[in-house]
């Protein structure tokens, strides 16, 4: 069991798969959608540092297949379950009370900006959006709300749900799962040795069309914007 030292761990996959392992990142990956309140937590990042630990991750917990590709790949599909499901709480929840998050006062855990950003995201991109947001920090919390509150098609919200999920997984899972091999076997560079360095990457990159949008995007009044808006 990891301890915790700081509130520095909190933003540490490395700290979240020592302190809990496999039942904790599908926690983790379903909060961040299905509970609202994940979106601070690590999300890609928890994904591909997953990746580098996934042999050992399916061993503690069901047992080792004897072959890296199907421990990864059971890794990669319940973390993409995980992902569905909590997309589909917050569609649901989106269309059941969804509108009356508009009128809801900022709190600790809930910023209106990041619905409004998800709004004008989902409006942008129509139903792509779906699967293009898995990849956005932030953003792929609040989308699933919004698509329930337009009333998005439930079947179309399933299929394009199942897609980001599955892509967002296998691809993060994966590609931290073989990037650390060959680092080793290529250059004998352990990636566990480098998890502070590869999280800032991560971050950089993922948040980059964010602070691009925010440095150079058209400024306006994202509240004012929707405050007359009929979401019933």
């Amino acid at each position: 069991m990891e301890d915790f030292n700081s509130w520095r761990d909190l933003l540490n996959p490395e700290f979240y798969i020592k302190m809990g392992g496999f039942w904790l990142i599908l926690f983790i990956v379903f909060a961040e959608t299905g509970l609202f309140v994940g979106f601070f937590l690590p999300g890609d990042s928890l994904l591909f540092v997953s990746g580098i630990y996934a042999v050992e991750i399916i061993k503690e917990t069901i047992g080792s297949t004897g072959s890296d590709f199907l421990d990864t790949t059971i890794l990669a599909s319940c973390v993409a379950l995980a992902a569905i499901i909590g997309n589909e709480v917050g569609y649901y929840f989106g269309v059941k009370t969804g509108p009356a998050l508009y009128k809801k006062q900022d709190t600790m855990l809930f910023k209106k900006k990041y619905l409004y950003q998800a709004h004008d995201f989902f409006e942008k991109h129509g139903a792509l959006a779906i699967i293009m947001a898995r990849f956005l920090p932030v953003v792929r919390t609040f989308t699933p709300i919004v698509a329930g509150i337009v009333k998005m098609d439930k079947k179309e919200f399933l299929r394009d749900n199942i897609i980001g999920a599955v892509l967002w997984s296998f691809i993060l899972i994966f590609a931290g799962h073989y990037l650390d091999k060959l680092f080793q076997e290529q250059f004998g560079i352990n990636l566990k040795e480098k998890l502070e360095l590869i999280i800032i990457i991560i971050v950089l990159v993922t948040t980059l069309p964010v602070i691009i949008k925010f440095v150079f995007g058209k400024k306006e009044d994202l509240a004012s914007k929707y405050e007359d808006r009929d979401f019933e």
